[in-house]
């Protein structure tokens, strides 16, 4: 039997500790060692034993979790997940840790329905069984671009639309663990009127808004979350929403999302193979598919409808993910066309989308 993935959970809520600690040791793979209620504590415990993964609150008394993130990183780097509510300010929190080195985010625990826990118990225990098996990236400084204002910040939008602008090529990407720094440094390389994209980003409900603000104010395209029945279109970029399966559909020469509810689909909501399926069905060769680091085999069955659908697919290589899991089921089903580092696919997208 393999060594089981020890876990330190820290988090000042005792019932979060209780929950987090119930939900872990579901799971056979996992062994949760301890709980602290803040890092002064934590910093003790792990003399004492060193975890293999840390949950990690962002909001605690005498040391918050940013803090004491950016001193483990540059001390003792250890996988960390962080544990975050569904609020704005932790949101925006939790994405920062990311920039600090956190692999991943959850949600913190909560009652509902059984689905809900069910599917709640999935999401912690894969979140922390792929950060045991990531490969931990060096932290990288973040350029700041000039903002990006439209005629909105003078007068409001005309009552009526005009006819939406289409595109011919259109780009779908899949993500998981240690995709948001992936995505980052992916769309900073593209230029403002590169190819419309649609990204599925494993990541919690109302993280999307805020990473995709993020990347917004970092990039030269535009990116937002994406709503029911945004077009597609060259120099902007959709997030699909978490908790929200995001679909690429077309009508006449225009692409659009559609965002619905439904089950996980490969263990996800949103899912990479749902994306993958709808760009495969509604763009076929008009479409490039890409998919980057990340745990499981989530878009590798969407990626080879997309390939068998003649559309150009490409595979992130295995020494730039943090975790190789889902580029490499996709090369293993035979559904990728070429793998490559992650700073060359930008360049190589924008020459397949090229008229």
């Amino acid at each position: 039997m393999s060594r089981k993935i020890k876990v330190l959970i820290i988090d000042d809520s005792a019932l979060v500790r209780q929950a987090l600690t119930e939900i872990l040791s579901s799971d056979p793979a996992i062994e949760v060692i301890g709980a602290a209620q803040d890092p002064i504590v934590a910093a003790q415990k792990i003399a004492a034993q060193v975890p293999d993964v840390i949950t990690l609150d962002v909001e605690m008394p005498r040391m918050d979790g940013i803090t004491f993130l950016r001193k483990l990183m540059s001390q003792h780097p250890i996988p960390v997940v962080m544990c975050s509510s569904l609020t704005g300010d932790g949101s925006e929190s939790a994405l920062k840790a990311l920039e600090y080195g956190a692999v991943d985010i959850i949600t913190k625990p909560k009652m509902g329905t059984r689905q809900f826990i069910e599917e709640s118990r999935i999401r912690i225990c894969d979140s922390v069984k792929a950060a045991a098996s990531a490969r931990l990236q060096p932290l990288r400084e973040i350029k700041e671009v000039i903002p990006k204002y439209t005629a909105d910040v003078i007068m409001d939008k005309p009552p009526s639309k005009a006819m939406a602008q289409t595109t011919e090529k259109v780009v779908v990407i899949g993500a998981s663990t240690g995709g948001t720094e992936a995505l980052s440094r992916y769309l900073q390389m593209l230029p403002a009127d590169a190819p419309g994209t649609v990204i599925v980003q494993h990541m919690p409900e109302h993280f999307t808004a805020a990473f995709a603000k993020r990347l917004n104010s970092i990039c030269q395209v535009n990116v937002k979350e994406a709503e029911d029945n945004d077009s597609v279109v060259r120099g902007s970029v959709l997030i699909a929403p978490g908790n929200r399966h995001t679909l690429l559909k077309r009508s006449g020469a225009r692409y659009y999302v559609e965002v619905k509810d439904g089950p996980l689909v490969s263990r996800h909501r949103p899912s990479v193979d749902v994306l993958f399926r709808s760009a495969a069905r509604y763009a076929g060769k008009n479409a490039v598919g890409v998919i980057l680091t990340g745990m499981g085999d989530d878009g590798a069955q969407g990626m080879k409808e997309l390939h068998d659908a003649q559309a150009f697919t490409i595979a992130q290589n295995e020494e730039t993910c943090v975790v190789f899991g889902m580029p490499n089921e996709a090369i293993k089903k035979g559904g990728v066309d070429k793998v490559m580092p992650l700073d060359s696919i930008a360049a190589e997208v924008v020459r397949r989308c090229q008229f």
